[in-house]
Formats: C-alpha cells, sequence, structure tokens
C-alpha cells in the first residue's frame, strides 16, 4: 500500500512538472539585413522551442539550412560562404525569464519578459539580454522577441566583393505559438 502511495506520488508530482512545460517544433524565427544596396530576407518556420513556466527557464534551436530566401543564389551563398552550414548546423538559446513573477501565464494578456542567456551562433557564444512580449489568450501561449546581433560578434566573415551588401547588423524576429507538453 506505502509503495503504491509513493509511485501515484511521483506520477501526480511528474505530470505538474509536464504540465508547467510548453514547447513547438514549428516556430518561426527570421532575420533581416537592410543596407543601400540591399535587403535580404529569411524566414525559419521549424525552430524548436521549450519553456518552463514554473522556473523560466527557455531554450531554442534552429537549424541553419531551414532558412528560406527570396532568391535561391542568397540561401546557397548563405550557408555555403557565411553560415557554413555543414559546419555548424544549428543555432541555440539558453536562458531565462528575468522577470517572472511579473507574468501570469494563467491570465490572459500581454506580458512583457526580460529575458537573458547564451546565443550562439556559427559556433560562437555571446551573452545577449533582451525583452520579449508573451501573450496569453484562452489557455494558448505565444512569444515574440526582436533584438540585433553584429554579424563578427559570431566569426561570420561576408566576402569583401560583397562586404556593402551585408549589414554589420542584423535583426532578428522571433515568433513562436507553444503547445502544452503532455507527458
Amino acid at each position: 500500500m506505502k509503495q503504491s502511495l509513493v509511485f501515484m506520488l511521483a506520477l501526480l508530482s511528474v505530470s505538474a512538472i509536464h504540465a508547467q512545460k510548453y514547447f513547438t517544433k514549428a516556430g518561426n524565427i527570421a532575420f533581416f539585413s537592410d543596407t543601400a544596396l540591399e535587403k535580404i530576407e529569411a524566414h525559419n518556420y521549424k525552430a524548436t522551442s521549450v519553456i518552463d513556466l514554473t522556473s523560466g527557464q527557455m531554450e531554442f534551436a534552429v537549424l541553419i539550412k531551414a532558412f528560406q530566401f527570396e532568391k535561391a543564389l542568397m540561401q546557397e551563398h548563405f550557408n555555403e560562404n557565411y553560415m557554413e552550414s555543414d559546419k555548424f548546423p544549428k543555432a541555440t538559446f539558453k536562458g531565462e525569464i528575468q522577470n517572472l513573477s511579473d507574468i501570469n501565464f494563467k491570465k490572459d494578456g500581454d506580458y512583457t519578459a526580460k529575458i537573458k542567456g547564451k546565443l550562439t551562433i556559427h559556433g560562437v557564444t555571446k551573452d545577449i539580454e533582451t525583452t520579449g512580449t508573451f501573450n496569453v489568450k484562452s489557455g494558448k501561449i505565444s512569444a515574440s522577441s526582436v533584438f540585433n546581433v553584429l554579424v563578427a560578434d559570431y566569426g561570420i566573415k561576408i566576402p569583401t566583393v560583397v562586404k556593402d551588401n551585408v549589414a554589420k547588423e542584423v535583426k532578428i524576429e522571433v515568433n513562436i505559438d507553444y503547445e502544452e507538453l503532455k507527458g
């Protein structure tokens, strides 16, 4: 009897842990490079992310080759020459919400989040701080953020011949619709 009670309590605690985690395999991460000579835009609709509503821990991973460009040649140059996506196949973010107590994931509304963590692109990891917005509506949670990264900070080399076509600072947009992770 005692073992059954311990087993039931363990199951309940595991269920409670899972009930606090949300995930997606279809997040949208886009980036924009805007110069006088050229505007470059790419979207990736296969970003994975998980967030723990109890601790505020969050993680993102995105395959570099999944970014889609308007022009196939841009996509080829991006993967082969700049991002070296065979050598560095993904970008990741691991961090946490700094003001978790300000966000009520059980009440509809928009909540500003202060996010801090480590962003890894092209094999280089940098500390990053940004803000994001969580939208809670009818039990559904979505998240968005916009921030900039310096291309040089991540060891991405732009060939001299096209250096004026690619911005030194690239805008990143993140849009995620989370689903509850069920155990």
